[in-house]
């Protein structure tokens, strides 16, 4: 047949047309619509399959599908019952809608829509709800998901593997349209975006209603990022919402749910003094992937090189009396030092040395044996343990990583950073909330370093014990939690609550919330007062909200240690999902045409629809998703012929292993790092040995044909830092400055020690040309002032330094 229309790489026609996107925010919620438009052009009947990503937290709750004037509404059915439903559905020719989330990580979806008849359409509807993430500067990100990257699998992590067809965002066949619609009580500032927008359109004249459009042209080579301004800042808000009338009276959908939206001011006297002390370990990932570069464009660095800068001025901006450790991790792992050393000058030393010889040069992408080491060492007594993970978040085994992390809450907060586009955004925010953390994802042109500080500050301060949540309600009235208890409060940062209110109220009674917890030692508390009258308008976002809260921390009640549900678990998830039409890991949506009286005849073809994946340089042009035997990427087809028996039981080909190997051979590790000891269990398997083959030999020179930009000025003054705070008088300095030695050296005050000198200097030129910048020096130069005062700085230094540098800068500014 020949082929025309839409193609995959392997030239089979693609049924998938359009995707239209449509966004509502209110205040911090969005709702979320996409609708897929399908094209048989076939002459056979087709089955589309659709692997690709949502946000990790959303509450995917309406899936519905429109053949010609027939709208098919999908119910909510347990995943087993669900299958077999579709797949009777199709044997019997007729047509049946499937989608479902992965049971290894939520923020994978499978989409089937089977048997569509020759020269048929049809178009696929699914909503989802998500909150909005509170960002440094008050931004809210709504980020939608449009690049899914190959996910590494483990050796020996259960679960079936994901089938993902992708190819270069260049090449994706759809097209995929996207409208936004913002309100909320506050005016909407500016809405901006990693990708091209239409002009913003206000509706109203107080500014508190807004639409805006992705302009055409848009390239699949990116994830959509939004970032939403109000004009006033974050409040407090309370938003009840009535209970669905046809459920029963009692049921989390039949009573009233709520969600409080808290946000804590801590007092100031507590904020200005940042803790001196702590256990930073600090994990970064090295697999291949980690040498693409950080956005599409040219003159673009790569993720590792990156985090290497990232590193050194988190390590420079360290406290002195701290301990820290850095462990590197692909498909095994390496740590400079055999346990956390005290923070000194001869340490840090040794860790910048090792750190900027780092590569991707790690192969795949194990994360759980390094965890599993850190948590096996011992505590250090007053130093609180601050791990700091970062990845590309690129692994299938999320659910395992995150129940780990939970299990170690206790002894650790966990931060962690999303690098790139297509991030697992349930592994990087699940790491950070079941660590009592912080999570942070660094896309497109973002600087990774301004993201990593304002972590850093909030791991320095005092962490808050005690926390304790306090209903005041009427009589009548009574109050089951849906979110597990608040285990991290941070100063700014938004705590979401949702809870079921059951018993009758009259629409003037009050309810009143307070969170107390304990400070650095002080008592402090938080309250809320908010009416029990149901909000307008609201539909049952707060419920699927509250739905999908609850499901998700039943998910993570594992029952054997492994991360899987124990059956009891299992079956409340599954009666909760199907009660509130919000997707689990267990439950799936079907939906069947029993309209179409006449079977679909002949036999059905399947066709997957490609999802945009980052370009890899000399990745084959389609790549699967966590490898299964039944779909080895077409770079592996000429080897085939060395297949062993083997293959059919999911056991590996022998022959391409070894060819594999040959072309793709991992480089040693670049450091004299302990790798030894610490090689991720191996067996024979196919999905590491593959990534490890197809990436490994991706370096940072192969995934990235730009020149890497020059280094940042700024990056090279806080590199000459010494972990005391102090900087030395020396020609790099001066370069930096923007002098010659000469210059530095005879401006410099008599009777003034050089040491002081050149900290002045450098204090002066931070704050006189990259206070822009502030948020990444900031913590290394209250580290430099505390320095100066121990060594009484004489203030005429300053009126010099200014002199020198064509600057202004009070002393009070430096905070001498």
């Amino acid at each position: 047949m020949e082929c025309c229309g839409l193609l995959t790489a392997e030239k089979e026609p693609v049924p998938l047309k359009s995707i239209e996107v449509e966004l509502e925010v209110r205040d911090h919620v969005a709702t979320v619509v996409s609708t897929l438009s399908y094209e048989n052009k076939e002459d056979k009947p087709l089955e589309a399959v659709f692997v690709f990503p949502l946000p990790g937290d959303a509450a995917v709750c309406h899936f519905s599908a429109q053949i010609g004037q027939t709208q098919i509404i999908a119910v909510v059915k347990e995943k087993q019952q669900a299958h077999e439903e579709y797949d009777d559905a199709l044997s019997s020719g007729q047509q049946a809608f499937l989608l479902e989330e992965s049971e290894q990580s939520p923020d994978i979806f499978t989409l089937s829509v089977g048997s569509l008849p020759p020269g048929e359409s049809a178009s696929v509807r699914l909503e989802y709800v998500t909150e909005l993430a509170v960002q440094a500067d008050d931004g809210l990100r709504f980020c939608l998901p449009a690049v899914l990257n190959p996910r590494y699998q483990p050796q020996g992590s259960g679960g079936a593997s994901v089938q993902v067809t992708s190819v270069p965002a260049s090449l994706v066949p759809y097209s995929l349209s996207f409208s936004v619609r913002v309100s909320s009580p506050r005016p909407v500032s500016k809405v901006e975006s990693s990708s091209s927008l239409e002009p913003l359109q206000y509706l109203n004249t107080e500014q508190t209603q807004a639409t805006v459009k992705l302009a055409a042209g848009h390239k699949f080579d990116r994830d959509v990022e939004l970032l939403i301004y109000y004009k006033d800042a974050h409040q407090p808000t309370a938003v009840v919402e009535a209970g669905q009338a046809s459920a029963e009276p009692g049921s989390l959908m039949g009573d009233p749910v709520v969600m409080l939206s808290l946000y804590p001011e801590f007092p100031q006297s507590v904020m200005s003094s940042l803790a001196s002390c702590g256990e930073f370990v600090l994990l970064l990932d090295r697999s291949g992937s980690m040498g693409c570069p950080m956005s599409g464009g040219k003159q673009t660095e790569t993720r590792i090189a990156s985090a290497r800068d990232t590193l050194m001025l988190l390590l420079k901006s360290l406290p002195m009396g701290c301990y820290f450790n850095i462990y590197s991790f692909g498909s095994s792992f390496q740590h400079i030092f055999p346990k956390s050393v005290e923070y000194s000058e001869k340490s840090l030393e040794e860790a910048l040395k090792t750190v900027q010889a780092m590569q991707a040069d790690l192969g795949g992408t194990e994360i759980i044996e390094p965890l599993k080491h850190i948590y096996s060492q011992p505590c250090i007594p007053n130093q609180p343990r601050q791990l700091f993970v970062f990845t590309d978040g690129e692994v299938c085994n999320t659910k395992e990583v995150i129940n780990l992390v939970k299990k170690n809450s206790g002894s650790h907060r966990c931060f962690s950073f999303g690098i790139g586009e297509g991030a697992s955004s349930a592994l990087i925010n699940g790491l950070a909330k079941e660590g009592g953390g912080h999570a942070q994802f660094i896309t497109g042109s973002d600087r990774m370093q301004p993201k990593v500080m304002q972590s850093l500050k909030f791991s320095l301060q005092p962490a808050v014990k005690d926390i304790s949540v306090k209903w005041d309600l009427p009589n009548i009235v009574s109050v089951t939690l849906l979110s597990p208890p608040i285990t991290a409060i941070f100063q700014g940062q938004r705590s979401l609550i949702y809870a079921q209110l059951s018993g009758q109220s009259s629409n003037a009674a009050e309810g009143c919330v307070t969170v107390k917890y304990s400070l650095a030692g002080h008592p402090s508390e938080n309250k809320l007062h908010f009416t029990l009258k149901p909000a307008e308008d609201t539909g049952l976002t707060v419920h699927k909200l509250g739905a999908r809260t609850l499901i998700r921390s039943l998910e993570m009640d594992k029952g054997d240690g492994e991360g899987q549900c124990d059956e009891g678990v299992k079956e409340k998830v599954v009666e909760l999902s199907v009660q509130s039409g919000v997707s689990s890991s267990f439950t799936a949506f079907i939906a069947v045409n029993k309209g179409n009286n006449e079977p679909i005849q002949g036999p059905l073809m399947r066709r997957n629809i490609p999802t945009p994946r980052n370009k890899l340089g000399s990745m084959p042009v389609l790549s699967w998703a966590c490898f299964s035997i039944d779909s080895a990427p077409a770079v592996l087809v000429a080897c085939k012929k060395g297949a062993s028996s083997q293959a059919k039981s999911g056991g590996f080909f022998p022959g391409i292993k070894k060819k594999f190997q040959a072309v793709g051979k991992q480089k040693k590790s670049s450091l004299g790092m302990r790798a030894a000891p610490h090689q991720a269990p191996r067996q024979d398997g196919m999905s590491s040995s593959m990534y490890d083959s197809t990436y490994s030999s991706l370096g940072e020179n192969d995934c990235t044909l730009s020149i890497q930009p020059p280094r940042d000025p700024l990056l090279q003054l806080v590199s000459l830092q010494k972990a005391s705070g102090c900087w030395l008088l020396d020609p790099d300095l001066a370069a930096v400055l923007g002098k010659t030695s000469e210059e530095v050296e005879n401006t410099k005050p008599p009777l003034v020690n050089q040491a002081v000198w050149a900290t002045i200097l450098a204090l002066i030129w931070l704050h006189g040309f990259k206070m822009d910048a502030k948020e990444e020096w900031e913590l290394l130069a209250m580290k430099a002032v505390s320095w100066l005062r121990a060594q009484n700085a004489p203030s005429k230094c300053v009126e010099a330094g200014n002199t020198l540098l064509g600057c202004n800068v009070q002393k009070d500014a430096l905070g001498l």
